[in-house]
């Protein structure tokens, strides 16, 4: 079985992605880029990093993140078979670019609708049409991914989104609503069909061992993080190189300005679906379960996971901690863009977007850290308790009674984000150890009801950004007390945990299954992230 882990004894094997590299040139690029901008004086470094708070942050933020990176580091005790080094650059390199055409976008979606002149209801439309094609499409991805053929279904995430970020020129509403659903049906590919090829490739074609697929892993999220850090900073930079506006008067077609970071996502995917081409060979999912069986199979597993929230009370108390937590996260992204808005201090997207992924990235490898002396439990109540904390202070500066707040609000998502970065890899842990193996996709998907009905009631209503962060920290609290429930049922052993019910009537027997026994090494994974359009 893979070992998902990083060991903290183990060797290091060395950074196999050019992204630290990127994120050193587009840092020594950034002075001489805003320099060309500006009255035309050498700006230099000194005055880049002192332009405004949100540029000071850059350099502690982004010292903070490597150090506990590097000390949280992928690593494996394995020997290196050959062909295994070929078999890393072949993938980290197409998953660099395919997942950093994602990340340039996440800062700029809200600001371009903005600019276009739509109102914040409409925008709210579009990123809950980009949920909805992303949850339809997410629920049988799988089925269709391996039916299809994997690499194929990279080439047509890669297609798929350049199709999103060709109508993002378009000052149309139904173009820009077309766009959200192809780019909601990409974003459920790409965490599902690249995976899915890797792992195929590793353990089935080249019968690499199941540490090496642990450290492929942290490797790929690792990386996935100093992407994001990247594409943050080289959208920043092409956004201020060009003027954005229409290519002529009156024209509906716009070019420049923050309609450049979806170019430069473009040209990530044109590169990733080349190499892809050239690269990859194809492999399929097992195809020999008849549909019938299919179906029912899918029903009782239905039934069982239905049965196994009435009488477990850990597993319903974690399906109430993962639709509020997730559910403020996915508002948090539709309204952060918003406020930071300002007349005095111009936001820099993705400069701030960049400073997101530091904290997030310094959580994440915290979360890895302290994995060997923090149960997961504790670790996701300190979580829970500082995330509430965040939002409550993020709804107090909101109301802008003294001003703006922009200082008060970045320390507020920065500690949020930070939070984000723990919860991702503590949560799988808790999951894997509540959740029993034989229903654990279908409880998974049922836990994203409530989360789907949080998310959309909080775009889709009316209230304001202030009430929404307020309703934010409520849900923080509600995670925070179900949680500590599910302490409380752990120690006393209230409920049946791990055990699935045969039938649906009353006094009914109940099998055995396998629990997965707490693994603190599994929290070492570098957890997944969303953009905007997860949303």
């Amino acid at each position: 079985a893979a070992r998902l882990a990083m060991p903290a004894a183990a060797t290091a094997l060395p950074m196999l992605s050019p992204s630290p590299l990127l994120l050193l040139l587009l840092l020594w690029a950034a002075p001489a880029q805003a320099a060309e901008q500006g009255s035309g004086a050498e700006e230099g470094w000194a005055a880049f990093f002192s332009r405004d708070f949100y540029h000071m942050l850059i350099l502690p933020l982004m010292l903070a993140a490597v150090v506990l990176g590097y000390l949280a580091r992928p690593s494996t005790d394995d020997e290196i078979p050959a062909g295994f080094r070929k078999f890393q650059y072949t993938y980290i390199v197409v998953w660099a670019l395919c997942v950093a055409a994602d990340w340039l976008q996440g800062p700029y979606v809200y600001a371009l609708y903005a600019a276009y002149g739509f109102e914040s209801y409409e925008i709210a439309q579009l990123f809950v049409a980009g949920f909805g094609a992303s949850l339809v499409f997410g629920s049988f991805v799988g089925t269709f991914t391996d039916k299809f053929g994997r690499k194929r279904c990279c080439i047509m995430y890669c297609i798929l989104y350049i199709a999103s970020c060709m109508t993002k020129h378009f000052k149309v509403y139904s173009i820009l609503m077309i766009g959200r659903v192809t780019g909601g049906i990409a974003t459920s590919m790409l965490f599902s069909c690249f995976e899915c090829w890797m792992v195929s490739e590793h353990m089935q074609r080249h019968n690499f061992s199941g540490g090496l697929l642990g450290y492929m892993f942290g490797m790929m999220f690792q990386v996935m993080y100093l992407v994001a850090i990247a594409s943050g900073l080289a959208g920043q930079t092409v956004a201020d190189a060009f003027t954005f506006g229409p290519i002529s008067p009156g024209s509906s077609f716009y070019t420049g300005g923050y309609c450049c970071p979806f170019d430069l996502a473009i040209g990530c995917l044109l590169v990733g679906i080349v190499l892809i081409m050239i690269l990859w060979e194809e492999n399929y999912g097992n195809q020999g379960s008849a549909e019938a069986d299919a179906t029912s199979g899918l029903v009782e597993n239905i039934r069982s996971g239905v049965s196994l929230l009435m009488v477990d009370r850990r597993a319903l108390l974690l399906g109430v901690v993962i639709s509020s937590f997730e559910g403020s996260m996915y508002a948090f992204v539709f309204n952060w863009t918003p406020a930071l808005r300002s007349e005095t201090t111009k936001p820099p997207y993705g400069v701030i977007f960049a400073l997101f992924m530091m904290a997030c990235m310094c959580g994440a490898s915290t979360s890895t850290l302290i994995a060997g002396f923090a149960k997961t439990t504790y670790r996701l109540l300190s979580t829970f308790a500082a995330g509430f904390i965040a939002f409550a202070v993020a709804s107090h500066a909101a109301y802008r009674t003294y001003g703006e707040n922009l200082g008060l609000s970045l320390s507020a998502f920065l500690l949020f984000e930070f939070c984000c970065g723990v919860y991702f890899p503590s949560v799988g842990v808790l999951k894997s150890e509540v959740v029993p193996e034989q229903v654990r996709g279908t409880v998974y998907n049922l836990y994203r009801v409530p989360l789907n009905t949080i998310v959309v009631s909080l775009l889709l209503s009316s209230i304001s950004m202030a009430t929404c962060f307020k309703l934010n920290a409520l849900l923080l609290l509600t995670a925070l007390v179900c949680m500590a429930g599910i302490v409380y049922a752990s120690s006393m052993t209230s409920g049946v945990a791990g055990v699935v019910p045969k039938e649906k009537s009353g006094n009914v027997p109940y099998d055995e299954v396998p629990k997965v026994a707490e693994d603190t090494e599994m929290a070492s994974i570098l957890g997944r992230r969303r953009t905007n359009d997860d949303v």
